[in-house]
């Protein structure tokens, strides 16, 4: 089979640019022939940049004329997008219509039900979007970018093609990578079909099983920052005198540097590399993973599951249907430090580690490895090349 895979890089590389790299990296182990389409954001330096950017998110015809090429020398027998903001823009989907290529979409983030992108705001999750063709409430508040105008340009395009539907006509299917995505998607204002929503979760290469007698330490590995939950882990450190080492960076670095300076119990290791990261989680007892948002599908988590790491999580969107409760982690509800507490308590309990971390390891065999995943998106592959254009 012949593969186009398209995506438009964020400015800071992110789990969407890591998904779109190894599924790429899957399908060429299996033979397929792969070709990568790729829209840099890096391209966005200046003002003018920004604006033309902007402009061109309801129809760039550069990035189109660039696909038409692709097309007419790759042939390929399907197209699958990770992303099209804002430098692909949906002028790609017209261009594979037109040429009847099939088009696939994974969905991670939730942009075409709100500006937002992520259904939070100022702390809070944030649904006003959902169920209005053009939400002007986000647009007054300046949900994307706290910025009106931002906001407004991002309305305008997601509602204009929500409108002339270029969602409903133009992509054949759409993967989501949690039940609880696709739930908010079926009950939007997305003028798309139920059934064009197919369930496809991420994976990860098998980093091998971790120690089976653990380090007395609790992990957190990821971006520092609120909706992380950031402020949760430090306050339950601070009321709770358990062991904490930290990985990563983002805005509130500060703040976690300062609680480590004053908190002996607190190992802070800013941002580190893969290597170093699979060998925290193969030792700790567990990864918490305290967000207060509604995650996509953490790599983060696959990776604790592979590594035999139970995870504690918040119970709150797509992490509370990936952590199944008792089962291979435990929850806790989100921005409650003292029932985080309960639960880092609770897990050190061994009887109960341990059998958390030997489901955790199954789950991971079960349902995250490369062989099973690849086994799913061929499935979707084959279903819409099959059923033709018709959407």
């Amino acid at each position: 089979m012949k593969i186009l895979l398209i995506h438009n890089k964020y400015q800071q590389a992110g789990g969407e640019d890591l998904v779109f790299e190894s599924e790429g990296e899957l399908l060429a182990r299996y033979n397929h022939l792969v070709e990568r389409l790729i829209f840099d954001n890096k391209e966005i330096k200046t003002n003018i940049d920004k604006i033309l950017s902007g402009l061109k998110g309801f129809y760039n015809s550069d990035s189109g004329k660039e696909l038409a090429e692709r097309i007419e020398r790759f042939k390929p027998d399907i197209i699958h997008v990770h992303n099209f903001v804002p430098l692909a823009s949906p002028s790609i989907f017209y261009i594979a219509k037109r040429y009847k290529i099939p088009v696939v979409v994974t969905l991670h983030n939730y942009r075409l039900i709100c500006p937002s992108a992520t259904l939070f705001y100022r702390r809070k999750i944030y649904e006003k979007s959902i169920h209005s063709i053009f939400p002007l409430d986000a647009i007054l508040k300046g949900v994307y970018r706290d910025s009106r105008i931002q906001t407004a340009g991002m309305v305008a395009v997601m509602s204009l093609h929500n409108i002339i539907g270029t969602w409903r006509k133009k992509v054949n299917k759409f993967i989501v990578l949690t039940e609880f995505a696709r739930n908010k998607f079926r009950n939007s204002a997305l003028r798309v079909s139920a059934d064009q929503f197919l369930l496809k979760p991420n994976f990860i290469v098998d980093p091998g099983n971790g120690e089976v007698n653990r380090d007395d330490f609790f992990l957190f590995i990821g971006r520092l920052s609120e909706e992380k939950g950031i402020d949760t882990l430090l306050n339950a450190s601070k009321i709770y005198n358990f062991n904490l080492t930290i990985i990563g960076d983002g805005p509130m670095r500060k703040k976690v540097e300062e609680f480590s300076a004053a908190s002996p119990n607190i190992s802070y290791m800013g941002f580190q590399q893969k290597p170093v990261i699979l060998d925290k989680l193969k030792k700790c007892k567990a990864l918490l993973f305290p967000s207060i948002w509604y995650e996509g599908f953490p790599l983060t988590i696959l990776e604790a599951f592979a590594t035999g790491t139970p995870v504690i999580g918040s119970r709150i969107g797509g992490v509370a249907e990936i952590v199944t409760d008792n089962f291979n982690g435990l929850h806790f509800e989100p921005g409650d430090e003292n029932d985080l507490i309960r639960k880092i308590i609770q897990m050190k309990q061994i009887g109960l580690a341990k059998a958390l971390s030997e489901n955790a390891r199954s789950t991971y065999l079960e349902r995250y490895t490369p062989e099973r995943n690849y086994k799913i998106l061929m499935d979707i592959y084959d279903q819409v090349i099959a059923s033709g254009l018709n959407v």
